[in-house]
Order: structure tokens, then sequence, then C-alpha cells
């Protein structure tokens, strides 16, 4: 209870607790059937959606709060994904630039979604909710003093209907009743124009929540999926840096074996090219060759030594002989059906890696 002498007066307190006592006679009397209560079918209906409007913007309000904390665990868990791979990413390796500017836009990315879901979507939730406890208060107090008014009510009838009739005791009566009808009236009245707004506006807020959601998940996943690609390209092209570096050993190997035989066989320089070939099978392939390539597209050579493709030729891939001069993105090949007719390796030439498909 309240301390006397800090804004609550004992004449206050009595009066307090005066119309809780009147308030609980007043519903003992209602539900044992001897007094009238009035009720209005309409307003309840107004109530029980507004109470199941209420329950469900909480739910939403809590299922979106889960989700953007289960966004921010993602963003971490990618970040630190992402960290391991740049810090494990060795600066001879193919794209190691781009690689760490990948990590900085992933997590950028990340952090501008969490952002955007947390100010629009769950800050929209937010703000819609904050109306909902001062209109439950005031429909607790509507009902109390529609109490108070059938209180009242009841009291002034039964004084006129008294054997012994005091007008002074009816005309403090039919006043009370009449402040208690307006204190009623006015409550009610705001209310029933309240509460059906509050309804309707429940549709919109819907929309402009997940609209807003909707849109900023379209964007994000647009934005990743071209990070993921840059991200597979430059782990396609690490391994084909390996592949290469791999094939030059291999190539290599291949030429000194050829000196050693042509030198422990004294052939002519004429043959050399067919004693470096040891394996039978490989005995239609050009020294220094690598893998197969299919054109995807038509290149048409800007230089003496690149390599023209038309789509669908097959172009058998080559080591550099100086690793060194090879450019990004460039392979050195021949012509696969020119190999085949002529076998003269001077037609080989230069051409741009992503013109073609491996096979």
């Amino acid at each position: 209870m309240a301390e006397i002498g800090k804004g609550v007066t004992a004449g206050k307190l009595a009066i307090n607790v005066q119309k809780r006592l009147t308030r609980a006679q007043e519903k003992v009397l209602q539900k044992l059937g001897k007094a009238d209560e009035t009720r209005d079918a309409a307003f309840e209906e107004m109530v029980a959606n507004f109470n199941k409007q209420m329950a469900e913007g909480t739910k939403l309000q809590k299922d979106l709060k889960a989700y953007v904390t289960a966004v921010k665990t993602l963003h971490d868990a990618s970040r630190r994904l992402q960290d391991c791979l740049a810090d494990m990413y060795e600066p001879e390796w193919f794209g190691k630039e781009e690689m760490d500017t990948l990590v900085e836009d992933t997590d950028t990315l990340w952090l501008d979604y969490h952002q955007n879901i947390t100010d629009k979507s769950l800050g929209c939730m937010d703000t819609y909710l904050t109306q909902f406890p001062d209109i439950k208060a005031r429909i607790a107090k509507r009902d109390r003093k529609m109490v108070d008014f059938d209180s009242a009510r009841h009291h002034f009838s039964s004084l006129q209907k008294g054997k012994k009739k005091d007008e002074a005791k009816i005309a403090k009566a039919e006043e009370d009743l009449g402040r208690a009808q307006k204190i009623f009236e006015e409550l009610n009245v705001e209310l029933q124009d309240e509460l059906p707004a509050l309804w309707d506006s429940r549709v919109g807020v819907y929309v402009n929540t997940f609209q807003s959601l909707a849109g900023h998940q379209e964007k994000f996943h647009k934005e990743m999926s071209k990070l993921s690609q840059n991200l597979n390209d430059i782990m396609t092209k690490l391994e084909e840096q390996r592949q290469l570096k791999k094939g030059g050993t291999a190539a290599a190997t291949t030429g000194d074996g050829a000196k050693s035989d042509e030198a422990n066989h004294s052939e002519s320089a004429s043959s050399a090219p067919k004693s470096s070939v040891t394996n039978g099978s490989d005995g239609d392939l050009p020294p220094g060759f690598l893998y197969k390539v299919k054109a995807i597209h038509d290149y048409t050579a800007t230089d003496g030594d690149e390599l023209e493709l038309k789509m669908g030729d097959v172009v058998l891939v080559l080591a550099f002989d100086n690793p060194d001069e090879q450019d990004d993105g460039w392979l050195m090949g021949l012509q696969e059906s020119q190999w085949s007719q002529k076998k003269d390796i001077s037609a080989k030439g230069v051409f741009p890696e992503n013109f073609t498909q491996k096979i």
C-alpha cells in the first residue's frame, strides 16, 4: 500500500478502497442475477480482436528478434570462416588481393543486411507494439468505470423505489450517476473509435514489415551470390595454377629424359622429337602436353603469337617453355586437328582461357 504523505492522502486511499469494495459488491450482485449488467456485444468483439492482434504482434516481434539473432550468429560464423581462409591463403597463390577484398566485402554485406532488417523490419514491429499497453490500460479502466456506472444506476434506482424517499440522497445519487455515466461514455466512445482503426492497421504493418524483409533478403542473396561466384572463380584459377605448375615440372622432366636418351643412342636431330616420347600411348601428343580444352566461343587472334579459335575446336594445352612468360588468364596450345595432320609444334599459340572449357 502507498505510504501516506507521498502524493497519496488518507482521504484518497479511503475513496479508492471504497470504490474497490463497491465494484466487488456490484460484480457479485451481477453474477447472482440480482443486478443488471451493461453489456455491449460489439465492444466485446472489438476487445477480443484487440487481444488477438496484440498476441499475434507480440509473437511476430519475438520471432523477428530470433531471426535477427540467427542472422547475427551466421554473420559471426561466416566472418570466422572467411578470416580463416584469408589467413591460410599464401601470397604467391593466384588472386591473393582479390581474396582479401572478397573477405572484406562479404563481412560488409552481412553487416548491412543485419542492420537493415533490425532498423526496418524489427523497428517497424517495435513501433507498432508501443501503442498496445496504453490502449490495454484504457480498456481496463473503461471496464471499471462501467461497473461504477452500473453501481450508481442501481443505487439511484433503489432509492427511487424505496418506501421512505430521501430527496437529498436521491439528488446526490442522481448526481453521482450522471458523473459516472459521463466518465464511462467518454472512455467508451474513444475506444470505439480507436479499436477498429487499430484492428485495420495490422494489415498495413504486416505488409510493410515483410515487404521490407523480403526486399533486404533479395538484395542480400543477390550480392552474396556474386561474391560466392567470385570465390568459386578464384578457387578454380588456383587449381589451374597448381595443375600448370605440376604440368610444367612434368614437361621439364620429360625433356631431360629425351636429351639423355639422345646422347646414349647418338640419334640424329631430326629424330629427337620422336625419341622424347617414351610411352607409346602418348606418341600422338606434342611435347609439354598438359590437357585438352574445347572452345566455347569464337576468338579472333589479334597478334602473331595468338591462336585463333572457332567454337567447338579442341585444343591441346601445352606448358610454356618459360613459365614466367605466361600471363594470368592465358594458355599456350595447339589445335588438335592441326597436330594430328602435320605434327607441327610451331603452329602453337596463346589464347584466352575463359573462351574454353576443360575436357
